[in-house]
């Protein structure tokens, strides 16, 4: 055991999607401080700290070493790009950071991104149902096989995993621009579906009677480890298990996010109407008048816009 958790190796394909991306933010960081913008270390560390750390530990340490060997370390893997990665990019907010970095380009990207194209893709129904679909293909057909014997098809493997995955987070997250901000309520519930499907995949797994990708297992013909049925096993109960794991710190990102844009529009709301308060004290000193009572003023409910239609004064009988 001691062996396998200190095992490691260089992946030189998972290197260089880490000094591109990483090193594609750094740069954008660099130009953004130089133009006097700050920036938040938390994000920084979010993409360039969690994010790549967690592609070399799918990668080069011992997830990486055994993906191709054991079955439900190839699940964690699974896990890894098709959640935890993308949420740790997603949390750095690299299209907000490329588009202050770089105006020009990023006008046409932001444009892009509100376009109508763009809000019908990223639709919470159709980016669910793909993060969702996507590893279903992967394992059960051809596509989980061919992983063993191609490195192209390896590699390809992880980024379709992890683009759904960036996808989701980000529509969901809005910590970067987005073609349409969705309530935090709906993001709630498309969790609520994710989780099921990551239980769904998982039980699918388990249950299956046949050993997928059997016949690569059983030319692997290791001597030691789980058998290979048992090995499948507990490759589900990753799926199922780590995937909703995984998804608390998304969990928490959403609640932080929702407590924060609701104390923003409260700021807001107090803010309006206090300048109405104001306005109305002025109008009233230039007329020569008194200030309306505390019996004459209105209750806050009535003139918060959220509140405004629910409160609603009712006719009085003999008023029509």
């Amino acid at each position: 055991m001691t062996v396998a958790l200190t095992a490691w190796r260089f992946d030189p394909w998972a290197c260089a999607a880490i000094v591109i991306l990483g090193g594609s933010y750094l740069v954008c960081l660099r130009r953004v401080r130089r133009a006097g913008e700050l920036w938040s270390v938390g994000r920084t560390i979010a993409f360039c700290g969690l994010a790549m750390a967690t592609i070399v530990i799918a990668t080069m340490s011992f997830v990486g070493v055994y993906a191709s060997v054991l079955f439900y370390v190839r699940a964690v893997q699974t896990v890894l790009f098709l959640l935890l990665i993308p949420l740790f990019l997603a949390l750095g907010r690299p299209l907000s950071l490329f588009i202050a970095a770089a105006p020009k380009t990023g006008a046409r990207l932001r444009a892009a991104i509100e376009s109508r194209p763009a809000r019908l893709a990223t639709f919470p129904a159709i980016t669910t149902f793909v993060l969702v679909l996507t590893p279903f293909l992967v394992y059960f057909t051809p596509w989980y096989a061919a992983g063993f014997h191609s490195t192209a098809v390896a590699e390809l493997t992880h980024v379709a995993l992890a683009i759904p995955g960036f996808v989701f987070f980000w529509t969901l997250l809005r910590v970067d621009p987005v073609p349409k901000a969705y309530p935090y309520v709906v993001a709630l519930w498309i969790t609520a579906a994710e989780v099921i499907g990551d239980a769904v995949l998982g039980l699918a797994v388990i249950s299956d009677t046949s050993l997928i990708a059997g016949a690569y297992y059983h030319a692997l013909a290791r001597p030691w480890g789980p058998s290979l049925s048992t090995d499948q096993v507990l490759g589900g109960g990753v799926l199922w298990i780590l995937g909703d794991i995984v998804g608390l710190p998304f969990l928490a990102a959403q609640l932080i996010a929702m407590m924060r844009e609701d104390a923003a529009e409260a700021k807001v709301i107090d803010a309006e109407l206090d300048a109405k308060e104001a306005e109305q004290a002025a109008s009233l000193a230039v007329a020569g008048g008194q200030p309306a009572g505390p019996a004459e003023q209105r209750p806050w409910w009535e003139s918060d816009p959220r509140f405004a239609e629910r409160f609603q004064a009712v006719d009085e009988p003999g008023e029509r």
